[in-house]
């Protein structure tokens, strides 16, 4: 690797609502965005898999998706909302966080629901190029091996860094220990399937310091690959589904639409990368990164 420093901005959440998908294919065509993922229980996952037909150079993976978080706007398993699969709260959703999805989740269900996705997602007619999952749900210890098998079946690459801290640290998991991924890193190396160093996140700080943050995040990434998970939302609806945090997700959207930030990129000798690049050196069986 060298000193080369490459980046893999990744547009979370598509399909969430509509502001997501308008981002992903606004940003995406300006070149800030080379990839993004899919949140296929969700109700603007149609509009998403419609514009992919008409813009079939989009890097799409599967958000895999086994929580449902807002407090006002949600959604439910593909595969049914009976209780018995321990994937839905009291009324029929998927549950909020995390913590809540481990006390009650049957691994079964869980692998289920998740195929049923990444079914869906291919018969929608997108070339599903990753697997990655909503606020860590797939990756957690109870369901991390069906994550990694859903990745060998179809032959795609699973979001899981070798700095395994620089991701459990951002999430809410609850009690879990990096050692404990350790045999299933190891395992992604040794079958050429390891491919991102670490994870970075949509920082979330008051509008003031919005830019500033973003410049910094980009001026201060080490060598290596680099996975920057963003959420990015063009206005008009976020702003009703979380009030009080849209401002995360509307200043990032306009921090990335605005081609002073892409020729900051540029400036800092970053170099872009996307999914369906590591999935093609996956299916050649060549480890290493782009």
């Amino acid at each position: 690797m060298d000193d080369r420093r490459i980046l893999i901005p990744h547009l979370d959440d598509v399909g969430m609502c509509h502001g997501a998908n308008r981002a992903m294919l606004e940003l995406s065509r300006a070149g800030v965005l080379t990839c993004g993922s899919v949140m296929v229980p969700c109700p603007w996952f149609p509009e998403i898999a419609q514009a992919y037909r008409t813009r079939r150079d989009l890097d799409l993976g599967v958000h895999l998706t086994l929580t449902s978080e807002w407090q006002g706007y949600r959604w439910r398993p593909l595969t049914g909302c009976s209780r018995k699969g321990g994937l839905v709260d009291d009324d029929g959703y998927m549950w909020r966080n995390c913590v809540l999805l481990r006390r009650h989740v049957d691994p079964v269900a869980a692998e289920e629901e998740l195929r049923a996705q990444i079914e869906t997602a291919l018969s929608a007619g997108l070339d599903v190029t990753h697997l990655d999952t909503h606020m860590g749900a797939a990756a957690v210890p109870e369901l991390v091996a069906i994550y990694l098998r859903l990745g060998r079946d179809y032959r795609l690459p699973v979001l899981l860094p070798r700095e395994i801290e620089s991701y459990l640290d951002v999430l809410k998991l609850g009690a879990v220990r990096p050692e404990d991924y350790r045999p299933w890193l190891e395992a992604l190396e040794a079958e050429a399937a390891q491919f991102v160093d670490r994870f970075r996140m949509t920082p979330g700080v008051p509008s003031a310091e919005a830019e500033a943050t973003y410049r910094r995040l980009i001026a201060e990434l080490p060598p290596g690959v680099t996975f920057l998970s963003l959420h990015a939302n063009a206005p008009g609806d976020i702003e009703t589904i979380v009030p009080d945090r849209a401002h995360w997700r509307t200043d990032e959207y306009r921090i990335l639409a605005d081609p002073a930030f892409a020729g900051f990129l540029r400036e800092q000798g970053v170099e872009l990368s996307g999914m369906r690049a590591l999935r093609a050196r996956l299916r050649a069986g060549t480890a290493g990164p782009p």
